[in-house]
């Protein structure tokens, strides 16, 4: 009896571990295409120093806006679920809408691939770290440091998720493709990354979403996730 749990268990853990799609050299390589981070003695610095005053200074008068930052702060497919079932017009977790959660999780994996290389190949510093501040999320400050600033992998993922749920979910792209646009603005917003890391998020997650419309797997994925969506709007 024991074996035999033990077996299911693993079996469990092999079913929810995630698959990426592409492995890092599969996918298309940033640092042919996609622009460097600004040099700091040009004006497009000067818009990303612009834009971190900004942010600190909406954390001063907007309340509401912070705490929607700070929460789309915690890296994690259960918060994407959550931040993004509204504007979606469902519920999704792993229990509810578990092909959605399958495709969003391999999807996540994959867009990780594609973040990892140019983060250390530029070896970006952080805005709060460059002027020696504070974020509005002072519990992720040690991993921050140890983690390169560009492209911004929180706005790689919540792009590339908002993209996902309008394919599942046409009728409801302005408001998810609104959130998603948020949720990378929310790295400004709390002092963790330039605006130029958010701009170069989102051209990674395009470029990410793309590539995985090549894979057979992620369009059976995809039909699966449609189909269960459908599914629960009939009901």
């Amino acid at each position: 009896m024991m074996a035999v749990l033990m077996t299911a268990a693993v079996c469990v853990s092999a079913q929810s571990r995630p698959e990426p799609y592409f492995s890092f050299r599969e996918l298309p390589n940033m640092l042919k295409w996609c622009p460097a981070p600004p040099d700091t003695t040009g004006a497009a610095f000067t818009y990303d120093i612009m834009q971190y005053m900004w942010g600190k200074e909406l954390r001063q008068k907007d309340t509401v806006r912070t705490a929607i930052a700070i929460r789309d702060a915690v890296y994690s497919l259960e918060c994407i679920a959550q931040e993004f079932s509204e504007p979606f017009g469902q519920k999704i977790s792993e229990e509810e809408t578990p092909e959605i959660w399958k495709l969003l999780r391999d999807a996540k994996a994959t867009c990780e691939n594609i973040s990892g290389f140019p983060k250390y190949f530029y070896k970006r510093k952080r805005p709060f770290m460059r002027f020696q501040e504070s974020t509005a999320t002072p519990q992720f400050e040690p991993d921050l440091r140890r983690n390169y600033s560009y492209p911004s992998g929180h706005t790689i993922l919540g792009w590339a998720s908002a993209l996902l749920l309008t394919e599942i979910n046409p009728e409801r792209a302005d408001t998810i493709l609104a959130r998603g646009m948020m949720y990378g603005e929310s790295r400004v917003i709390v002092g963790a990354h330039w605006q130029s890391d958010v701009d170069a998020g989102r051209l990674a997650a395009a470029a990410a979403y793309a590539r995985m419309h090549t894979s057979e797997r992620f369009l059976e994925q995809m039909r699966l996730a449609q189909h269960e969506f459908r599914c629960k709007v009939l009901k």
